[in-house]
């Protein structure tokens, strides 16, 4: 990204046009992980966070230690259920993806939103992933191919991957509004 585009104040944050892409944490147990989200959240200056189910909110010393600050001006809500989220955010116009591995996914290669579209993109708990009941009220399932023996990325790297490629179709900051 040009160092143009770059921010370097929260306020800067709040005012500059951001990608409409909303992550929503589903029983994430780690807050090193929904750290790492709020960080990722910052970096490709996402819409915000929905934090569902148990999964930690700010000022959590985890989440904290590795959001590096980002907590403080991503923003962020808090639901529930992740059922309450998907509703919440249909309502306000959203598609929903549910990132699982589940029968009836479409490849994350084969995911190709278009540009403007607003989407909200649900990560699951560490071990159980994305509830079924939440999967069936997405729009559709995203798979990450992976070629290991596990099959398994941690939540935040695959969310990295997954988020990166939303950014690459609908858009990257200063392209959308």
């Amino acid at each position: 990204m040009p160092l143009g585009n770059r921010l370097t104040t929260a306020a800067a944050y709040a005012e500059a046009p951001t990608v409409p892409v909303r992550v929503v944490l589903e029983n994430i147990r780690s807050g090193a992980n929904v750290g790492s989200f709020f960080r990722t959240s910052d970096a490709l200056r996402l819409a915000g966070l929905d934090l569902c189910g148990y999964t930690a909110h700010p000022p959590h010393k985890d989440i904290l230690k590795t959001a590096l600050g980002a907590s403080e001006h991503v923003p962020w809500r808090a639901f529930e259920t992740a059922a309450d989220a998907v509703a919440a955010l249909k309502a306000e116009g959203y598609r929903v993806a549910a990132i699982e591995q589940a029968e009836g996914s479409v490849d994350l290669n084969q995911w190709q939103p278009e540009p403007g579209e607003r989407w909200a993109l649900v990560f699951g708990n560490e071990v159980r992933g994305v509830q079924a009941d939440t999967c069936a009220a997405a729009d559709v399932v995203i798979e990450l191919p992976q070629f290991g023996v596990k099959q398994s990325l941690n939540v935040s790297v695959c969310g990295g991957i997954v988020l990166w490629h939303a950014c690459q179709h609908i858009g990257l900051p200063g392209s959308v509004g």
